[in-house]
């Protein structure tokens, strides 16, 4: 039984432990090195926004994309859509403004080939103007926004030539629902902290909204630089770091972006990362033996593709002594001498509730110091409430798993956004 003891006590300590350590590298903040932009070579910047049936929100998301700056080029990628995006898309009077049409049977195969269509378009506007080896193609989705000054701080870091990606900090805009409070602790706060200690290590990864990519790096890749599945953006940085070029983490830099509406929707997303996850599993071999990846980059890839899936096994072990403990309490069944009975004392309770709900309030007090618009009770609910987002990520973990042992490796949707109140491809300049 002290044998037990000993071993759960290991267990349940490990999680708090983590998360201890992972907040504390938020107090670093990661640099651009100073190597400025000569005049010549000033990045234009191409910003991509893929859009399938976005009628709602995607006029609010154009015209905030053609504000970040007056020589920024804006393509909107309607894959397929069948309701009012291109229409509205057209209708909107810019000349930095294009619009690229996909229609069947070429469109709706995923947001990697829908990218890929605009990496060729970008490349040819590039070869024709000269602009190859300054250009910079980023990547919003359709309720993505950027903030003021957010591509200065992407360019300094493109200054260092070793740099062929950027990724942003994501945050959710619209927190008036309680799932898109949780999601915005989740992103702001335990994602951005994680990103940090892996730009540290030099293993920073591309995360969907706000990237930034060299299109000169892209181009070591074909034409088809992005990969099919749930997990082009991961996918791509890993190809990017074997490759020898650097990624790193602009945490000044913001995009935000819609929350969940609820938590059906919360569970897709996170279903669908969990099996993008998955999928790069086959890159851990060669991260962890290629010379060109630094050792403590090594670190980083293995903690960051193989945590989850230790975490996973390790979680349903210590949900399964809970269970067999708190019953044994209750019922003063010792399943062998497994576990102990009887009422457990204060001191045991106090450990247990500390063990449990200590991690989120820890990460509801870093995101509450970091960001001056959060909302303190909000944020303190939303970590009492955190260990039932790390449990549906464990849901999410083995629903992935199923879907990839059933070869369903497209992406999860979570149907068209709505910004709250308050055959071939087809290619014009919407004007």
């Amino acid at each position: 039984m002290a044998d037990t003891a000993l071993v759960l006590l290991v267990l349940l300590l490990a999680w708090p432990a983590y998360n201890l350590a992972q907040a504390g590298i938020v107090r670093w903040r990661p640099r651009p090195a100073v190597r400025p932009w000569r005049p010549a070579q000033t990045p234009v910047f191409w910003l991509v926004l893929p859009a399938l049936n976005q009628e709602a929100g995607i006029a609010g998301t154009v015209t905030a994309a053609l504000a970040l700056d007056p020589a920024v080029r804006v393509l909107v990628v309607d894959d397929g859509s069948t309701d009012r995006t291109a229409r509205i898309v057209a209708g909107i009077d810019d000349p930095r403004l294009f619009l690229l049409r996909r229609v069947t049977p070429n469109a709706r195969h995923g947001k990697g080939e829908a990218l890929n269509a605009a990496y060729r378009y970008v490349w040819d506007a590039a070869v024709a103007d000269g602009s190859v080896d300054r250009c910079v193609l980023g990547v919003f989705d359709a309720d993505g926004r950027g903030t003021p000054g957010m591509l200065a701080e992407i360019g300094a870091y493109l200054g260092d030539p070793d740099v062929a990606a950027v990724q942003c900090a994501v945050r959710v805009r619209d927190r008036r629902r309680f799932a898109a409070v949780q999601q915005d602790l989740a992103t702001g706060g335990v994602a951005d902290a994680g990103q940090r200690l892996r730009d540290r290590l030099g293993s920073a990864e591309l995360g969907g909204a706000g990237q930034f990519v060299r299109l000169t790096a892209l181009s070591a890749f074909g034409d088809r630089p992005w990969s099919r599945g749930p997990a082009e953006d991961l996918d791509l940085s890993l190809r990017l770091h074997l490759a020898g070029r650097r990624v790193r983490y602009a945490a000044d830099a913001v995009v935000t972006r819609q929350g969940p509406a609820d938590g059906r929707a919360t569970a897709r997303s996170r279903t669908r990362a969990a099996q993008g996850d998955l999928q790069c599993l086959r890159y851990v071999p060669r991260l962890l033996t290629d010379p060109s990846v630094r050792p403590p980059a090594r670190l980083g890839f293995g903690c960051r593709l193989l945590a989850p899936w230790v975490r996973t096994p390790l979680a349903l072990a210590v949900l399964g002594m809970v269970v067999l403990t708190a019953t044994g309490m209750a019922l003063g069944v010792g399943f062998g001498g497994l576990v102990g009975t009887g009422a457990p004392s204060p001191r045991t309770l106090a450990c247990w509730l500390a063990v449990l709900f200590g991690p989120g309030l820890l990460w509801a007090v870093t995101y509450l110091l970091r960001y001056a618009d959060a909302a303190p009770g909000r944020a303190l609910l939303a970590g009492l409430a955190y260990p039932g987002f790390v449990g549906l990520g464990l849901v999410a973990s083995w629903r992935a798993l199923g879907r990839h042992l059933a070869g369903r490796t497209g992406r999860v949707r979570t149907g068209p956004l709505t910004e709250p109140a308050g055959g071939q491809d087809l290619v014009r300049r919407a004007a």
